[in-house]
């Protein structure tokens, strides 16, 4: 083995034996050493009572905490400690030098420390005519690695180069080659030939003196680049200096006279151009570069680049408007009518005040889209802002100057945008502003909606007047709960309802299976989607106020029917029937409200309105005896259930004439549900359904199934008016009702339900709930229990009819009442 060729000198020692972790020491390497283990602290003590000399040997494993005697080399170096020195923490700090190599021949059983037998090696130096050509190239070598490697003394080159043992000078030099690895300087300790010991000393050293010239060349060249690029950097800051120099005043004479051009061009007010006249001459007074003149320099592009005057030419034909209007959306005549009555104003007048319109209604139908129609039937540019979240005043009225990054607010950046004066300008979202420490952009919005104000609209950012009052402003909201009621007094509020089912239908045929066609590339396909089908997808498909789902549904349903067209071909008519619906589209997500089966005690068809449109609610009631409680079910809400209690205490008031003993509310309890429990439902109108309720399932007499019913009660019996009548009667038309009751107070709003809905039905307008339950119960006894009433008025067959009459009255007959005389039914 070549750690061990040399010959041991014959003299054993027995030594205590130091561990040492991660370090090797050499002969004549004088090194300092922290000891902390309780055993390698008992070795030095075991050195320090004899001469001082310790065997110093490295450990295989320098993370091993107890290392046997298998975890230590038995190669290791006989020192002497120099200095001992006990720090206050327990440790030792010893300072050590090693004498001569030596190997482990045996070990001792000894506590506390390790102890052995310990065998002197000495140097050899085998017969070589180049051991002083090889000492020299160390020597060399280490020269250049000195200079190389800075972490190394000069004057350990010196001492170096004086050395003329070749085991000296090995064991000098490993010890200042600090990259070598633990394992290789075990393997130079265990050689005992010097010759070897140098030849692999000085291909380490040559390794590393590569490493070192390539991380040199590395710094050089990356310390070059830096160098070129600030340079570099220098040279072109002295450049544009001179240039500066040079060209500069050209260049701002130039943008300033630009600046007086693009003034010319306005049409501001004098104010308007008077201050910015000032502007352009302090500008002209500063420094070009100055950060004063930059503030300036962009407070003049953000006046010079809004319209001023432009204005775009409206379209003033009526007509041609109004069919832009129908092509891109179905009903909403209301709006329609107010955009038509603007513009025949327009024409007429030259300075009308443009309207301000607060589109109020579900999502889904149409409010968004509907401003942009408008846009396009009056020839005007169409901005949209969203204030949806915005609860900084600044968004509206924009930033001072003071402020760095200040920018004009959204309207005026939005009319630079449009590059007109009059475009339609949406509000969209209005109701879900919010506010905090930072303003009311509610408020801020109370100028620039006000026709009275808005001719001279400040934003913060400009600090003069423009004239918004060519604008026409539409905003849109979900509801009106959020909406400040200052602002919307400030609006022309125009509430879109949900969309019926006749509605809906149209809307889907004409608008959305053609886009829907159009997208699937099947203009070209003969594509035949029945009425029928489209009623299913309406009814059984979707439960939305608009029609967003619908054109998501039906859309899905195209697309099938494309996959089933590339399919087979696009010869031949592809028919999608009502039946073919749940193939395409699965199975049926919503059921309709439909009428019962038979006629039944205590269950009654009232009428709803959800965000969604009409439904049709029933009511149920149970009698059961008891102790006179009165239980109200079905996730009813505070108005609903004062509404049964009313009804309750109507029926109890009138207990005589229906024939009930004075005391039957003590011995009963009654139970008043409505079913779909999970659905939260509210509002007064349900209080005849109730009324109805209770005095069929006390009198044991069934209400007529084809009938449903409406209307508010007061505790006189009093019927009155309620809302939603439109929807309400479309979902009795849809469910199959033939009659339907409703208060003579709602008389008025027939002319909004469509013709084909009230000749397909019976309407009955009733003023007491005595007209109620006669019409409604199966009741022989009705007449002579609840006296003489005048027969109520009846809608019937497209017609009014007169309280004692069935014959429809003529005008021109003399009659009091007739279709045209106050009540005309929508087309």
């Amino acid at each position: 083995m070549s750690s061990l060729k040399g010959e041991g000198t014959g003299e054993r020692l027995v030594l205590p034996l130091l561990p040492l972790r991660d370090i090797i020491v050499f002969p004549r390497m004088v090194v300092p050493l922290f000891v902390g283990r309780e055993k390698s602290i008992a070795a030095i003590d075991a050195a320090l009572a004899g001469d001082k000399e310790i065997f110093l040997a490295a450990q295989k494993r320098p993370r091993t905490n107890a290392p046997a005697p298998d975890d230590i080399y038995e190669v290791g170096t006989i020192g002497s400690i120099h200095q001992f020195h006990r720090l206050p923490d327990g440790t030792v700090k010893v300072l050590v030098e090693g004498r001569r190599r030596g190997v482990v021949r045996r070990w001792h059983e000894h506590e506390p420390h390790f102890l052995c037998d310990v065998e002197a090696l000495e140097d050899t130096v085998s017969a070589s005519v180049e051991i002083d050509g090889l000492m020299r190239s160390v020597q060399s070598s280490f020269e250049t690695y000195v200079k190389l490697n800075k972490r190394v003394p000069p004057e350990v080159l010196i001492s170096v180069q004086t050395l003329d043992e070749p085991g000296r000078l090995a064991d000098t030099v490993v010890v200042h080659l600090g990259s070598i690895k633990l394992t290789d300087r075990q393997g130079l300790l265990e050689m005992t030939d010097a010759v070897q010991r140098l030849e692999r000393l000085h291909e380490a050293m040559q390794a590393e003196i590569e490493i070192l010239q390539v991380e040199k060349k590395i710094r050089s060249r990356v310390k070059r680049q830096m160098e070129r690029t600030q340079k570099e950097y220098y040279l072109n800051e002295q450049m544009q200096a001179i240039q500066k120099e040079l060209g500069e005043r050209d260049e701002f004479k130039n943008e300033m006279q630009e600046f007086e051009d693009r003034l010319k061009k306005k049409r501001m007010s004098k104010d308007a151009m008077e201050r910015v006249r000032k502007e352009i001459k302090k500008l002209r007074m500063m420094q070009p570069m100055s950060a004063e003149a930059t503030v300036v320099r962009n407070y003049l592009d953000w006046i010079l680049a809004l319209p001023w005057g432009d204005r775009s030419d409206d379209r003033l034909d009526v007509v041609e408007a109004e069919k832009i209007l129908d092509e891109d959306h179905y009903g909403l005549k209301t709006v329609k009518e107010r955009v038509l009555e603007f513009l025949a104003v327009r024409a007429l007048s030259d300075k009308p005040r443009s309207p301000v319109l607060c589109l109020v209604g579900p999502p889904g139908v149409g409010k968004t889209s509907l401003a942009r129609s408008l846009a396009r039937s009056m020839n005007r540019k169409f901005v949209r802002i969203s204030l949806g979240g915005v609860r900084d005043e600044a968004e509206v009225r924009g930033h001072r100057r003071t402020y760095i990054g200040a920018l004009p607010g959204k309207i005026i950046q939005s009319l630079k945008k449009a590059g007109t004066d009059n475009p339609v300008f949406l509000l969209d979202e209005v109701d879900k502003m919010s506010t905090d420490f930072r303003g009311d952009p509610a408020a801020a919005l109370l100028e620039v909606l006000d026709p009275e104000q808005n001719a001279a609209f400040n934003d913060h950012y400009l600090d003069m007047d423009y004239d918004l009052s060519e604008v026409i402003f539409i905003t849109t909201a979900n509801t009106l709960g959020g909406i400040p009621l200052p602002l919307q007094d400030r609006m022309e509020i125009i509430q879109l309802s949900s969309y019926t089912e006749y509605e809906k239908l149209n809307i889907a045929v004409k608008y959305l299976v053609p886009r829907q066609l159009k997208e699937c590339g099947l203009e070209g396909v003969k594509v035949d989607i029945t009425e029928g089908a489209v009623r299913t997808v309406i009814n059984h498909y979707t439960h939305e106020a608009g029609v967003r789902s619908l054109e998501r549904e039906l859309g899905s349903l195209i697309r099938k029917v494309a996959r089933r067209v590339l399919k087979d071909g696009k010869g031949g008519t592809y028919l999608v029937e009502a039946r073919d619906i749940p193939k395409y589209l699965g199975v049926p997500k919503y059921r309709v409200g439909r009428k019962e089966e038979q006629d039944a005690i205590g269950l009654t068809a009232g009428l709803a309105v959800t965000s969604f449109g009409g439904e049709l609610l029933a009511n149920e009631v149970a009698v059961v005896p008891g102790k006179g409680k009165l239980i109200v079910t079905g996730k009813l809400g505070s108005v609903m259930q004062e509404s049964a209690q009313a009804a309750m205490s109507y029926v109890r008031a009138r207990s005589a004439i229906f024939g009930l003993e004075p005391d039957f509310y003590s011995k009963i309890d009654v139970h008043i549900h409505f079913p779909e429990g999970a659905i939260p439902k509210d509002g007064p109108s349900a209080g005849v359904t109730m009324v109805t309720s209770l005095v069929s399932a006390l009198l044991k007499l069934p209400v007529r199934r084809d009938v449903a019913m409406t209307g508010e009660i007061t505790l006189r019996g009093r019927v009155l008016e309620i809302g939603g009548l439109k929807e309400k009667l479309l979902a009795a038309h849809r469910g199959g009702i033939g009659t339907v009751i409703v208060p003579r107070d709602n008389r008025k709003d027939l002319r909004d339900v469509p013709r084909r809905v009230l000749k397909a039905m019976r309407v009955v307008l009733v003023e007491h709930v005595d007209d109620v339950l006669r019409e409604v119960l199966v009741w022989p006894e009705a007449n002579a229990r609840l006296g003489d009433r005048p027969k109520p008025m009846e809608y019937r067959d497209g017609a009014m009819v007169e309280e004692d009459d069935d014959r429809p009255l003529d005008r021109a007959a003399g009659g009091r009442r007739a279709a045209g005389d106050g009540v005309r039914p929508a087309g």
